[in-house]
């Protein structure tokens, strides 16, 4: 076992190619599963081979090939680098005996003399003087380095990488780890930033964070010619992560105001949105228009879709009644007239729409329009204090993937799960959940709503009484 007490984890490969993941420290229990996941895309997978300590920015994998290595990089928003594993240890003569046991075949390549590279250094918990860094390097002329340094644009990147643990309060002297490797290609974390939020053309209450938007397309596993669909697009900001990634998009919202780009803006110091302010046009800002297929007003509740496997993903963010209203089509008072009332010309007013219902209403959904193999990917929010495992929605059609808690507030979070279609939907999967009893202890989403405003008042109300001290 690791620390922490997550199993140990690696790549399993039919040959022993290691690499060195250096991986970004947020959203930490988002990581695992996006490599897992964007692994699998490329017909890699975990096993319990070597040594992954989830929450250090360091994993070792074993891929089978560099070409892999290099896939999952122009994809991952969680990873910053990866490397060519040359030698590692717990300390420098342990990671210098690494280097001299590494096969020398595999090194010449990368050392010719009519080549050129730079020896960079990455410490993390630590900063070193340039001395320190310079004494480093020049530990390593035992290396068969016969090419010339260059600086600025060498053909070849060596990094000499080194932990020095996850406390700032208590850094040691020397390195828990040390590893050196060959660069091989960047993470996506440029997309963070590219595509942010408060660059954004249109954008609602609830519009998703640019990153956490990539890795939850990353957990669905969305590639070129996939067809996504948000049955909750609100702005579409959900469909932008998918369309950079090539996939066709399409999504539906209850809102007519926000599907047709109408109504109150939600951007300070602007009144009304513009003509332009539409999901349509959220895309073509990044280029990505010739991807888009539609956006449609409709009831989530109430399917619009001919039967059959229509999408490869679903992606979406439900509402969760806090700042966008949990809503469908129909009147409060729904009686045997209503059946009447319907053949008339008729306009049913909004009525409100229980977490629970909008839960296993969007399993079922996926559960009937997935392809075989395509994934879910939803937030669902929780109040911790009662959350279990087995509060998760579940439907025999889709198996759960990963399960990954973002923190709202000390009481309320929000978790993003992931399920894969695993089984044909059949007539008589329409109500599983209600059939097998395991309906009522997911009725408590019903009121998630009355929790978290119940502890915004206890903290303003505590805040306030400091105040007074």
């Amino acid at each position: 076992m690791r620390r922490g007490g997550w199993p140990d984890m690696a790549v399993a490969a039919p040959a022993l190619c290691r690499y060195l993941l250096l991986l970004a420290q947020e959203h930490l229990e988002f990581r695992l599963p996006e490599i897992t996941s964007l692994l699998s895309l490329y017909g890699g997978q975990f096993s319990s081979q070597q040594e992954i300590h989830v929450n250090s920015p360091f994993w070792i994998l074993n891929i089978p090939s560099e070409e892999m290595a290099r896939g999952l990089m122009k994809r991952t928003v969680c990873a910053k680098s990866i490397f060519e594993l040359w030698g590692h240890g717990r300390s420098s003569g342990e990671l210098y005996a690494s280097l001299k046991s590494y096969p020398v075949d595999k090194m010449l390549p990368y050392l010719q003399s009519d080549s050129t590279y730079k020896i960079h250094i990455h410490t993390f918990n630590k900063t070193l003087t340039q001395a320190e860094k310079i004494k480093k390097i020049d530990a390593l002329e035992f290396l068969p380095f016969n090419g010339k340094v260059n600086l600025k644009n060498p053909e070849h990147v060596f990094w000499i990488l080194e932990d020095y643990g996850m406390d700032p309060n208590n850094v040691p002297e020397e390195p828990i780890d040390l590893y050196f490797g060959r660069w091989i290609a960047d993470g996506q974390r440029e997309l963070i930033e590219s595509y942010s939020v408060k660059k954004r053309h249109f954008i609602g209450n609830t519009s998703m964070d640019a990153c956490l938007s990539f890795i939850m397309a990353n957990h669905g596993r969305v590639k070129p010619n996939d067809v996504v669909f948000d049955p909750f697009v609100g702005t579409g900001g959900l469909l932008i992560s998918s369309a950079h990634f090539g996939a066709y998009v399409c999504g539906t919202d209850i809102d007519y105001n926000t599907i047709h780009g109408l109504g109150k803006a939600s951007r300070k110091n602007q009144k009304w949105r513009g003509p332009d302010e539409n999901i349509r046009a959220n895309l073509r800002q990044y280029g990505l228009e010739k991807y888009y297929l539609d956006a449609l007003v409709s009831d989530s509740s109430k399917t619009i879709w001919r039967k059959g496997m229509l999408f490869d993903v679903i992606i979406t963010d439900p509402p969760y009644g806090i700042r966008e209203a949990t809503r469908r089509t129909g009147s409060q008072k729904e009686t045997v007239k209503s059946a009447e009332r319907s053949t008339e010309n008729h306009i049913f007013i909004s009525s409100s729409y229980h977490l629970s219902d909008i839960f296993f209403d969007l399993l079922k959904f996926a559960a009937e329009y997935l392809v075989m193999g395509g994934r879910l990917v939803y937030w669902l929010p929780i109040y911790r204090p009662e959350y279990t495992e087995e509060i998760i929605p579940r439907h025999p059609c889709l198996k759960l993937i990963s399960n990954c808690e973002q923190m709202l507030s000390s009481q309320t979070s929000r978790r993003l799960i992931t399920m894969e279609k695993v089984k044909e939907f059949k007539d008589q999967d329409q109500n599983s959940y209600s059939l097998d009893g395991q309906y009522m202890p997911y009725k408590g989403h019903n009121s998630f709503r009355e929790k978290y405003f119940s502890g915004v008042t206890k903290r303003i109300a505590k805040e306030e009484k400091d105040n007074q001290k």
